[in-house]
């Protein structure tokens, strides 16, 4: 597996294996399934509910720990400096592992924290609990989800440790170009979940007269999209067979044409405004 370098110098796998609504046993299988078709990067979330099937998984599939690169999310109910940290042993030992690859904050804005901008201290309190766990090696790196740039620039007001991932949507139609040019600027590494937007990528036409070009799937070439961006795709699934060949990215390149008309094909999904959800 090839690998992007972070701001710290940290190798982390340029393809990933989300877990999203994957549940139970199915988030146990699937993980066995990326595990043995040849993923190490596996990215999770409190909010999940999967991080014990996760580390079952883990722990059956016996890749030394050293080989792997885990994620893990805070969640919305824990955006202080005590809980953050609090959440955090939580969930190593459902992981079942002394150490996490990368922590992010989940959510800039939880909808309890919007009056009076009380999110921006919360997220800066957060992450001085995150960067005490970098330093002292709880976590190899530190990050966010979901932040748009004025939700970035909050944080960088404090921050003695730069965000070194932000995780969003990006999918064909929706490559976020604002948002990518200024963590290019700041070095953060932009991963994309949903890389095949929440699923209805599948029935676009635009999409399937594409992969016909290239002799790919659908699957195939969102996810050669989003590393010819520079993106880090999560793609996530339940079915060993696609699972297996959602890897199968790396031997072919769309050209510098064809890229364009992706961005510019109409999206199926777009990045919700995190100011605007509620919870």
């Amino acid at each position: 597996m090839e690998t992007y370098q972070l701001a710290n110098g940290l190798s982390i796998p340029v393809l990933g294996f989300g877990t999203w609504q994957a549940k139970g046993d199915d988030a146990y299988q699937a993980v066995l399934a990326a595990l043995k078709a040849g993923y190490r990067h596996i990215d999770t979330a409190q909010i999940y509910g999967n991080e014990a099937e996760l580390g079952r998984a883990i722990k059956e599939a016996g890749i030394p720990r050293q080989e792997l690169f885990i994620t893990t999310k805070i969640w919305n109910d824990k955006h202080s400096y005590d809980l953050a940290k609090e959440s955090i042993q939580e969930s190593l030992a459902k992981l079942g592992t002394d150490y996490l690859d990368l922590i992010l904050i989940h959510w800039p804005n939880p909808v309890t924290l919007r009056e009076n901008q009380a999110w921006e201290q919360a997220n800066r309190d957060t992450w001085r609990a995150m960067e005490e766990m970098l330093a002292e090696g709880t976590t190899r790196a530190i990050g966010v989800s979901n932040f748009m740039i004025h939700h970035l620039e909050s944080l960088l007001v404090t921050a003695k440790v730069k965000p070194m991932v932000n995780q969003v949507l990006l999918t064909p139609g929706c490559p976020q170009t604002e948002l990518d040019a200024f963590c290019q600027e700041h070095n953060i590494l932009l991963e994309a979940y949903s890389p095949f937007g929440t699923g209805k990528i599948f029935s676009n036409p635009g999409m399937q007269e594409m992969a016909g070009k290239y002799g790919k799937s659908v699957a195939q070439v969102a996810l050669r999209w989003a590393l010819q961006h520079g993106f880090l795709p999560l793609p996530k699934s339940l079915n060993p067979v696609n699972i297996a060949a959602n890897l199968d990215v790396f031997d072919f390149e769309l050209s510098a044409d064809d890229m364009i008309d992706l961005d510019q094909i109409e999206a199926s999904a777009y990045q919700s405004n995190p100011d605007e959800r509620d919870f």
